[in-house]
């Protein structure tokens, strides 16, 4: 027995992570995490024990302010159980086209969210970076449209390749293929253009109109670091928190609170 499961069944009131957050805690470290500080370091603690004594399953409901004198104020219930690795479940699919300045940003933010499971791909391999998160599988494809043929239905888009036709391209087999949302690099005036050519190549306005362009919050800046920011904020906040996560952004969206 290496290591234990912690993973959060049950939450009443303010708690620090929501039901489903888990880690994995051996003697030498842990992996993942459930969020709190005493909480966690409370759990870790039991794991720990219970690696000492070689039990192999327990459920402990730990009252937030009065057991660890926190003030969320709420209760969390953990099942603890012997376990190899997370075994969480796969994040939705998050496919980011393009490994320049943007793309990289991208993935450096989004990479460590359970939420989403990212494809990367570029037409190049020497434009990915020699330090690629272990979670993140990457996929070299000379012809990016093609690939965009074979990508999930219900997947999240980012187009941010360092072609606009190469955009152009992937814009339109998304269209053909389908998405939760799709989001496409650039400004208000090469999205006016953009939504011409697609005009053209015979898609509907109501079928445009789910593409979303600008990406990110411009108010936020510029710079790659800014724009992916924006991005995992939409994302989040309009995707992945929601149970209508399979439903496409819509231009004009976010900040309507």
């Amino acid at each position: 027995m290496s290591a234990i499961r912690v993973t959060v069944f049950a939450v009443q009131g303010s708690a620090p992570r929501e039901v489903g957050a888990a880690m994995l805690v051996a003697a030498d470290g842990i992996e993942g995490t459930i969020g709190g500080g005493a909480l966690e370091w409370e759990a870790m603690r039991i794991a720990r024990a219970m690696l000492a004594e070689g039990q192999d399953q327990a459920e402990h409901r730990l009252p937030l302010g009065p057991a660890l004198g926190q003030c969320c104020g709420g209760a969390v219930s953990l099942r603890f159980e012997v376990a190899e690795t997370l075994n969480q479940s796969p994040g939705a699919p998050l496919w980011v086209w393009g490994a320049g300045h943007v793309g990289r940003a991208v993935v450096a933010v989004m990479a460590p969210l359970p939420q989403v499971a990212i494809t990367w791909i570029d037409d190049s391999a020497a434009r990915f970076p020699t330090d690629i998160p272990k979670a993140v599988e990457t996929v070299v494809a000379t012809d990016m449209a093609l690939l965009m043929a074979h990508a999930p239905p219900l997947a999240h888009h980012l187009i941010l390749s360092y072609s606009h036709e190469i955009d152009l391209s992937l814009c339109h087999g998304a269209l053909l293929r389908g998405f939760a949302s799709c989001g496409l690099i650039g400004s208000e005036t090469k999205w006016a253009r953009f939504q011409a050519r697609l005009k053209a190549l015979g898609h509907q306005d109501a079928e445009i109109s789910r593409i979303l362009c600008p990406i990110g919050e411009p108010d936020l800046g510029r710079s790659p670091q800014a724009i992916a920011v924006g991005v995992a904020r939409r994302l989040l906040k309009e995707h992945m928190h929601k149970e209508s996560a399979v439903e496409p952004i819509h231009r004009g969206k976010v900040n309507d609170t």
